[in-house]
């Protein structure tokens, strides 16, 4: 079995929320920005995801991302880690944020396969082995193969982590557990596997993830820090329970291109002072800000918003 960087028995595990990106008169809003990673602080949340997919990367300069970076780990203080996505379609962009987000004090990096090109397995083990050479952070690779149209083996990765032992876990955004369970069997339970995937966080969970990186965490942090905590502790009835009671939220987060369902509800829920989006991303048609304005009540008690 691969050999892995040691971590503290608590570190990357829980419920790490990938924060969305709030934009004001074309910009990004620093000053809301913070205050999203205050409230994952107080709401118990194990550590909180920046510029992941839920925060928009693509239709960020450089220099937004580094600002978040700066802002969301000042802004957390000693409360909460912060695990930073560098990834993009290229290497040396990818090398310099990497680096930038160490500077800011990340806890751990997050990096995407590369999309678009569709490269070969070979050139991918290459890519996260020089990435990770260039930091001397935890590194985890992000597999969602519906956005980026590109699915990592489990041997390729394995054969990366072996060259890269401080590449420490996954993120899978996939249904594919039989590619957790192959994941789980090669690296062992050690590695951190965490869930993507709203639908599939209890499943997942069950199987011997590490934790969930979750859009719904943006809007009910609190009950899924608890779903992560239940099947940790063996209680599967209250894990089972929380997963019913999240599940429409879970569902809605897909209604629409994430994350314009959960920056709406965000909007109207308080949580985001306007819904402005930056194209190609644009806000929900009316329909569909009906269907989600017919979710509110029920999501006020999970929000731990006032009514």
């Amino acid at each position: 079995m691969t050999t892995l960087v040691d971590l503290a028995p608590g570190a990357l595990r829980g419920s790490y929320v990938p924060l969305v990106t709030p934009f004001r008169h074309g910009e990004v809003d620093l000053a809301t920005y913070a205050s999203l990673v205050r409230r994952q602080a107080s709401a118990g949340s194990a550590g909180i995801v920046l510029t992941g997919t839920s925060g928009e990367p693509s239709v960020l300069t450089v220099e937004e991302r580094v600002r978040l970076y700066e802002t969301a780990v000042a802004a957390a203080g000693a409360r909460l880690p912060v695990v930073a996505a560098t990834g993009s379609q290229a290497l040396p962009e990818t090398e310099e944020l990497t680096r930038a987000a160490e500077k800011a004090g990340a806890a751990a990096v997050l990096i995407v396969t590369p999309y678009y090109i569709k490269p070969p397995q070979r050139g991918l083990v290459e890519y996260f082995v020089q990435i990770a050479a260039v930091t001397s952070l935890p590194v985890l690779i992000y597999h969602i193969p519906g956005r980026s149209a590109v699915t990592l083996s489990v041997a390729a990765l394995a054969e990366a982590v072996r060259r890269a032992p401080n590449i420490v876990g996954v993120k899978h955004a996939s249904a594919d557990l039989a590619w957790a369970t192959e994941l789980l069997t090669e690296l062992g339970p050690s590695f951190r596997l965490f869930c993507g995937l709203e639908e599939m966080s209890f499943p997942m969970l069950a199987l011997g993830a590490a934790g969930l990186m979750n859009a719904a965490a943006n809007i009910a942090p609190t009950p899924i820090g608890q779903l992560c905590q239940a099947v940790a502790d063996g209680d599967l009835a209250m894990a089972r329970r929380l997963h019913f009671e999240l599940f429409t939220l879970n569902q809605a987060v897909f209604w629409d291109t994430n994350p314009i369902p959960v920056k709406y509800l965000m909007y109207r829920l308080g949580l985001l002072p306007s819904n402005e989006h930056r194209l190609p991303m644009s806000p929900p048609p009316p329909e569909l800000e009906t269907r989600l304005d017919a979710l509110l009540p029920q999501l006020l008690p999970i929000a731990g918003v006032p009514a």
